[in-house]
């Protein structure tokens, strides 16, 4: 694969009429030739920063444009032309703002606009407008049993990237799709859009309809909500709300950065002082419901241009029994044992992409978090699991 990829405007003639002056005026913001391109490609994100020139994240790989650098003065000319008044602030005081643009008649994307070296800089994540399914994100099934649950807290964890909000866009419309209850979303910015179907949905974007994240926290018990998406565990306030949701009987979805299903126990814990922790752990055994860890994966099948690859934890008793003792290590060993139950590991989960022949077995193996343990169950060795707690 070439690392260069042609001019945007191979992709995106731009928009002129003719004006008395010499240059054409453009008919919208400058910076929707980008945006044009990046969809047409099918590039999932667009990376600008002052003296180089425009890059797309393609199949993983930063791939950068035919064309010539821009300078500073052009990037804050695209910038300041979508932001708000208030949005434009916030970058001045804060050098990084966060908001959504929208594409019309095509996606959506997240855009950070942020400060280095004294220029600014941009990184924008395409959010296809349309809500893909289960299968067709090629998720495991067992996506759509939790989603059908009444109560608990359900964690998507990954890194940037990984497909944490669209796995969650999926199980929310899914939701949507299929009960009469009232989903409330807190977001920073708004992503995906939903529409009612069987569900009735408001999305609450940070910033534009409430003023920051804990006001939104303050005001959502009185809202009436049955499903609640919280973004973000990013800090104690949001957690302990996440928390107060859940025991009043509310299902609420979040995300946090964590590598592992186990791992996030951790970072959760990460958020409270020592002294705290105890309590913590207490009411995840109580209001945990479910953890999805998952990657992003380059696929070699044409069904999917990236495959996600999940390791899924259930709250069972022998996961709240290991939670309450401080025993997280043993949690990946107790789901090698109850696959029944719909969990697997992240070895099983590539074993199981492999022989379905959506991923590379080197690819497998690069991002395997035991890669001799999965050699082994390739050759038909499996490792010991869950046993008896004591």
């Amino acid at each position: 694969m070439h690392d260069q990829i042609p001019s945007v405007d191979a992709f995106n003639p731009i928009d002129t009429h003719e004006s008395s002056g010499v240059l054409p005026v453009r008919k919208n913001p400058k910076i929707n030739r980008l945006f044009k391109a990046c969809c047409k490609l099918g590039a999932s994100d667009v990376h600008v920063k002052a003296g180089a020139p425009p890059r797309f994240r393609l199949g993983g790989d930063i791939r950068k444009a035919h064309e010539p650098p821009l300078s500073s003065e052009q990037i804050d000319e695209m910038v300041f032309e979508i932001l708000t008044p208030a949005q434009r602030q916030h970058f001045l005081d804060h050098g990084a703002v966060d908001f959504a643009h929208d594409l019309e008649g095509a996606d959506r994307f997240r855009v950070n606009v942020f400060r280095q070296r004294g220029h600014t800089s941009i990184a924008a994540r395409r959010v296809v407008r349309q809500i893909r399914g289960f299968e067709e994100l090629g998720v495991p099934d067992i996506l759509k049993t939790i989603s059908e649950a009444e109560q608990g807290l359900v964690l998507l964890a990954g890194i940037t990237g990984s497909g944490k909000s669209t796995t969650i866009a999926a199980m929310l419309d899914y939701i949507n799709r299929n009960r009469p209850v009232h989903i409330v979303t807190l977001e920073d910015p708004i992503e995906y859009l939903f529409e009612d179907h069987k569900a009735f949905i408001n999305q609450r974007e940070v910033g534009i309809d409430v003023r920051d994240f804990h006001a939104a926290l303050k005001y959502l018990m009185r809202q009436d909500p049955d499903v609640v998406l919280m973004g973000e565990m990013r800090d104690r306030d949001t957690f302990e709300a996440a928390m107060h949701a859940t025991e009043t009987g509310h299902l609420v979805f979040g995300t946090i950065h964590a590598s592992t299903c186990a791992q996030t126990i951790t970072r959760i814990l990460d958020l409270f002082p020592e002294g705290a922790r105890a309590l913590v752990r207490q009411s995840l055994v109580f209001n945990l419901k479910a953890v999805v860890a998952q990657k992003l994966l380059p696929s070699i099948t044409p069904k999917y241009k990236r495959v996600p690859c999940c390791e899924i934890m259930i709250v069972n008793a022998a996961i709240r029994k290991l939670i309450a003792d401080g025993r997280d290590v043993e949690i990946t060993s107790v789901m090698k044992g109850s696959s029944a139950e719909g969990m697997q590991d992240f070895t099983a989960a590539l074993h199981d992409l492999v022989q379905k022949e959506y991923i590379d077995l080197k690819v497998a193996l690069e991002v395997a978090t035991n890669p001799e343990e999965l050699k082994m169950v390739m050759k038909g060795i499996r490792t010991g699991g869950g046993g008896i707690l004591g």
